[in-house]
């Protein structure tokens, strides 16, 4: 589904990104081959990998609490939007229920939509400008990427 000026995608998973040890989200165009990088904290990339495997910690993280607010207040998440990249640094927003939103961090809020299941959008503008294509033929390094993150454990980001 795609919205004037936005496209959905879809988290492919966290990994840390060799040598630097930087962790990454990798996100991908639910329509396309076209997937969109974002290094992040390994805070933030652990509160994602957490979400992605349904682990729930003993004592909620800020993404967690946060949304159990969201719960408590009975007002719903409604999307994450990806809305602009300015000197390397991608912006994001979130929207709640009767139309409020929030100016947020991309990692904070693809944390908190993947525990609220809502819908993450990125800027068309975003995507030409930081996506990139992966064709069909390089498909298997995206198969094998998808192996390691099946494979990795919220301990290996090294907190």
């Amino acid at each position: 589904m795609s919205k004037s000026g936005f496209v959905k995608i879809n988290v492919v998973g966290v990994r840390v990104e060799m040598p630097t040890n930087q962790p990454i989200i990798l996100l991908q165009d639910e329509a396309s081959e076209r997937y969109l990088p974002i290094w992040v904290g390994a805070v933030e990339a652990t509160a994602i990998a957490f979400a992605q495997q349904g682990i729930k910690p003993p004592r909620p993280l800020t993404h967690d609490l946060f949304t159990d607010v969201l719960i408590t207040l009975q007002t719903k998440l409604v999307e994450v939007r990806i809305t602009a990249l300015k000197d390397g640094v991608f912006f994001a927003e979130i929207e709640f229920g009767e139309g409020h939103v929030l100016s947020a961090r991309p990692s904070d809020a693809i944390a908190l939509a993947l525990r609220n299941e809502a819908s993450i959008y990125a800027a068309e503008e975003v995507l030409a400008a930081a996506g990139i294509e992966i064709p069909g033929e390089e498909e298997d390094q995206v198969d094998k990427f998808r192996e390691f993150l099946d494979q990795v454990k919220p301990e290996d980001f090294n907190l």
